[in-house]
């Protein structure tokens, strides 16, 4: 090969774009790993270091909430009482003053993984709070009771702990009808602050029908995790709203910039159940 042109050897590419070529001494393997990094710095942006913690950097520094997220997926049969049981009892721990927590929304998914509930809660004072609405239940007979018998409709359940965006809505109960999307991302690991960056911006081509509800990224379950949250009427104003973000100048940019930082994503959309203040 021509070692001043190939980015696989050590001389300097001549021209100012660098040009893939073949080595001979390579494997496919090799060759095919060098050129997937090559690649990918291209399209990736440095981040310059940072000596604060991007908890500190992301999340409003207003509040001191932290976010609860729970996933439950239901056995088939047991959705309907899973439902019931629910809005008996979470509407008592969120209206009780003694307890520092509320209840931001709770759904069941509709398109996405089936027969799953989906529970955001909001605790006021941040790991303290969470603290002591723990300790307080664990001693509440009636919340011990509601949890064995909705154990036993469960197949399994995993919950994160969250921040929310400083740049995003604070998430408040609104009127319905409406659906909601959850879009969830898993970043690559060290790139929290860039998404942070791009989506500081991004937001902005995303408020004129009120459709973003809340932005979020875990601190504790798994790492790297970034949940959206928005309201729509119905799937069609869904779509609509999205393809109209493409006729803004600048949304195609953030997009094309912030799309390498993911490793995967999921999209769920949820119908929020009657006891919900996101409607």
């Amino acid at each position: 090969c021509d070692s001043r042109g190939c980015p696989a050897c050590s001389g300097s590419c001549r021209g100012s774009v660098p040009v893939l070529v073949p080595c001979r001494g390579l494997g496919s393997s090799a060759r095919s790993a060098r050129e997937d990094s090559w690649l990918k710095s291209l399209f990736v942006r440095k981040v310059d270091p940072r000596k604060d913690a991007h908890s500190n950097l992301l999340a409003k520094r207003e509040t001191s909430s932290l976010y609860k997220l729970q996933f439950h997926n239901v056995k088939p049969e047991c959705l309907e009482a899973y439902n019931k049981l629910c809005q008996e009892v979470l509407p008592k721990i969120h209206e009780e003053k003694h307890y520092p927590c509320a209840l931001v929304g709770t759904w069941n998914t509709w398109y996405g993984e089936q027969d799953q509930a989906v529970h955001l809660w909001r605790y006021e004072g941040g790991y303290p709070a969470l603290n002591e609405v723990m300790s307080k239940l664990r001693q509440n007979k009636e919340f011990t009771e509601f949890r064995k018998e909705r154990g036993n409709m469960l197949l399994s359940r995993k919950n994160q702990l969250l921040l929310e965006f400083s740049f995003w809505n604070e998430p408040v109960p609104r009127d319905g009808p409406n659906i909601y999307e959850l879009r969830s991302y898993q970043l690559r690991p060290g790139t929290m602050i860039e998404w942070g960056n791009y989506w500081a911006r991004a937001i902005r081509f995303r408020q004129d029908s009120n459709e973003a509800v809340g932005g979020f990224f875990s601190q504790i379950g798994q790492l790297y995790m970034v949940h959206h949250l928005w309201a729509y009427k119905d799937l069609q104003t869904r779509e609509d709203i999205r393809n109209a973000a493409w006729h803004k100048p600048g949304w195609d940019e953030l997009v094309y910039y912030t799309v390498p930082l993911i490793q995967e994503m999921e999209s769920r959309i949820m119908i929020p159940l009657k006891i919900s203040p996101l409607q």
